[in-house]
């Protein structure tokens, strides 16, 4: 008997039709002698029509308090999700409890929309699995010290379903989406996109940093640390599907490496099209200057992404980074109204319609020239690069965001994914 977690996605859970369906695949593992936890989402559209509800109230909920009500209201759409869940799994006669993410309890930190997860207690679980019950536990959400109720951020029930698996010591976290696996890049871009049988937790980690909306990237954080084996595949398909051929779906990310280095160099394209890019110019080249400009964005609990600074020239340097764009206008303000005037600058500017594009293989370890190919296959296209980042398996640029297809068009094919994976 094997304990294995479930992930189900808002649009696997957007409907009551399609939570019979959840219900029936659950059944038919737990029939099959698993323990069986359930990690919903909340049903598609609602966690955004609850936020909206309270943006037509309050227009700029920054406040702390403000973001308390953000999480209290926010976190009901996940309740939703297990009660109904765990109706339809009753109907299909099997025993199912759902709780609530403080019921179990999640612990987590203080901050609020985009709280940590601390510990799970796991005794209340275990005791109802091996009572034989199937659990449900709303997903994106816990409960701090203090008894508040907070969220983990957008995706966030990805992190719950992958540390609830590694605080239990799950045999396996499936995560079941709209999708069939981890793709080289989004078919919706590129048609000739081929879906991968197996990749890497460190790649899969690059790619969802860097904009893949498969898997949200702490959930892969969590995964690796803890070593947890995960699989993504499909809701969509037919839900008595036999399960060794279910187990087999999708695509497996995995610890294993060797083998795959010498197949293929680049594995995927990864794109983001929701940053800004932030410069400062004329800012004194001098030691501190970088915290002097980022400590204030930092302690805004704003996320900087992709960090340039200039070759000083007359003892000033010109100093650039991108954040998410639903920060650009609040980190503008924040500059505005303390960095520059404390450190000088010459002027400030910034551009909210640009994309970061990445190419992602842990063979470009052992290979030379991938970044010099990329550069020459987005210049054979026309496409000014602002910014550049790299890792030891990673390259980014940052481009013009209405380039940003015709770069992942042109990167896939001069790396032939459409010849990897299937």
């Amino acid at each position: 008997m094997a304990l294995i977690v479930h992930k189900y996605g808002g649009t696997s859970m957007g409907s009551t039709e399609r939570i019979r369906n959840v219900a029936k695949r659950v059944a038919k593992w737990a029939r099959a002698g698993h323990q069986m936890v359930v990690v919903p989402s909340a049903m598609s559209g609602e966690t955004n029509r609850l936020l909206g509800l309270a943006k037509e109230l309050s227009p700029e909920s920054t406040t702390p308090e403000l973001q308390r009500e953000l999480d209290m209201i926010a976190s009901t759409g996940e309740q939703v999700s297990v009660g109904l869940l765990a109706i339809a799994l009753q109907a299909e006669g099997m025993q199912a409890v759902s709780y609530a993410g403080w019921q179990v309890p999640i612990a987590t930190d203080m901050a609020y929309t985009k709280a940590r997860i601390q510990s799970i207690d796991d005794l209340r679980v275990r005791a109802d699995l091996a009572a034989g019950k199937v659990v449900i536990i709303t997903g994106f959400q816990g409960v701090d010290a203090n008894g508040n109720i907070t969220t983990l951020g957008r995706g966030g029930s990805d992190t719950s379903a992958v540390a609830v698996a590694a605080a239990m010591k799950a045999d396996e976290c499936l995560i079941f989406t709209d999708v069939d696996g981890v793709y080289t890049t989004d078919p919706r871009i590129v048609p000739e996109a081929r879906r991968l049988h197996t990749i890497s937790f460190e790649e899969m980690l690059e790619m969802a940093s860097l904009g893949s909306k498969v898997l949200q990237i702490r959930s892969v954080e969590f995964a690796g640390k803890y070593r947890v084996p995960m699989r993504v595949l499909s809701s969509f398909t037919p839900w008595d599907i036999p399960i060794a051929e279910e187990s087999k779906s999708g695509t497996l990310i995995t610890f294993e490496e060797d083998e795959k280095m010498e197949q293929a160099v680049v594995s995927g394209i990864a794109f983001n099209r929701d940053e800004a890019k932030i410069s400062l110019l004329g800012v004194p080249d001098k030691p501190g200057i970088a915290y002097a400009i980022l400590g204030p964005v930092a302690e805004a609990n704003i996320d900087v992404d992709v960090i340039i600074q200039n070759i000083g020239h007359d003892g000033r340097t010109d100093f650039s980074f991108t954040v998410h764009r639903n920060d650009y206008n609040r980190t503008m303000e924040l500059l505005k109204a303390t960095v520059v005037p404390q450190t000088g600058a010459a002027s400030l500017s910034g551009d909210p319609k640009i994309c970061k594009v990445s190419i992602v293989g842990i063979g470009m370890r052992s290979h030379v020239g991938v970044a010099s190919k990329m550069f020459c296959a987005l210049s054979e296209e026309g496409i000014n690069i602002q910014m550049i980042t790299t890792s030891e398996i990673k390259t980014s640029v940052v481009i013009d965001e209405k380039y940003m297809e015709l770069a992942v068009r042109a990167l896939h094919k001069a790396f032939d994914l459409e010849l990897a994976g299937e």
